[in-house]
């Protein structure tokens, strides 16, 4: 099956993309990509090495030495992926967003990042439209993290409203993005204290207003819609604190909604879930 994954020019999650491409290219799919420019996309440099996520990491000569920045970049699993992608034909060449058309593909993923040069892609009006019009269609969609947020944004021609208007989602929760916020705020990377959030909250709104989580909520039919982890789910420390990823062997500690040909999850701990699931959809 053709896939289409569409990315910013700088700063996506390299798990997200290069977890998702490698489990649904080894189940047989053809991966494309787009970009805003038709220019290859680049990870957020940050999330693969680990550099700048320590209290010092702001002194040129002791930014490579690393203590929280190894727990919180991505895992040796995904930067291996994140490798082979970057040998990867159709990787390199990239469509441009106003040339994508619905027809060209049978399914889009939408993964997401959190540093701020994601806004190119999240604000897009052109793939804002493509992504309407791909829902429109009934084709399958995924999205992880900050991709709903894109999602959310994309207004159906059919409904004048978001595309998740009626639909059961999740996506990244404020709980797991005010912890990454606050550790980089108050700890990792207190020089640039929101690095973890691609939109702050302006004066007068209040906390967590601009989050993922808030902006997606606001969309739906019903804020009940919005699927977080039920406090009776089984593993559920493991899959609300934050700390304990998914791997190619080991779900438990993975979210993922789906709602008919849509599946969502909350961020780089569910994506080799996510991947296969969206792959089951596919059938």
């Amino acid at each position: 099956m053709k896939i289409l994954i569409a990315i910013p020019s700088q700063d996506f999650d390299p798990t997200e993309v290069a977890v998702t491409w490698q489990v649904l290219k080894q189940a047989g799919h053809e991966l494309h990509f787009a970009t805003p420019d038709g220019q290859r996309g680049y990870a957020d440099p940050i999330m693969i090495s680990g550099e700048g996520l320590d209290p010092w990491g702001f002194i040129p000569l002791l930014r490579k030495i690393r203590l929280i920045g190894l727990s919180l970049r991505a895992q040796g699993g995904a930067r291996r992926a994140y490798r082979e992608l970057e040998q990867d034909a159709l990787f390199l060449k990239p469509l441009r967003y106003e040339d994508l058309r619905v027809g060209d593909f049978q399914a889009l993923v939408l993964p997401g990042g959190h540093a701020k040069r994601m806004r190119t892609y999240l604000e897009s009006a052109v793939l804002q439209g493509f992504v309407a019009d791909f829902f429109d269609s009934g084709k399958p969609v995924g999205a992880v993290c900050h991709g709903v947020v894109l999602v959310a944004r994309s207004i159906s021609k059919k409904t004048g409203k978001s595309v998740l208007h009626g639909r059961k989602t999740t996506a990244l929760t404020w709980k797991l993005e005010k912890s990454g916020w606050l550790l980089s705020k108050f700890l990792a990377r207190f020089w640039d204290p929101d690095y973890y959030r691609t939109y702050g909250e302006a004066k007068g709104q209040p906390a967590g207003y601009m989050s993922v989580q808030a902006e997606v909520t606001r969309v739906l039919a019903r804020p009940e819609d919005f699927i977080d982890v039920p406090r009776d789910a089984p593993h559920q420390f493991a899959k609300t604190s934050g700390v304990v990823r998914d791997s190619a062997t080991n779900s438990k500690p993975a979210w993922v909604v789906r709602d008919g040909n849509y599946v969502s999850a909350r961020w780089p701990g569910d994506v080799y879930t996510f991947a296969r699931e969206f792959d089951t959809a596919l059938t």
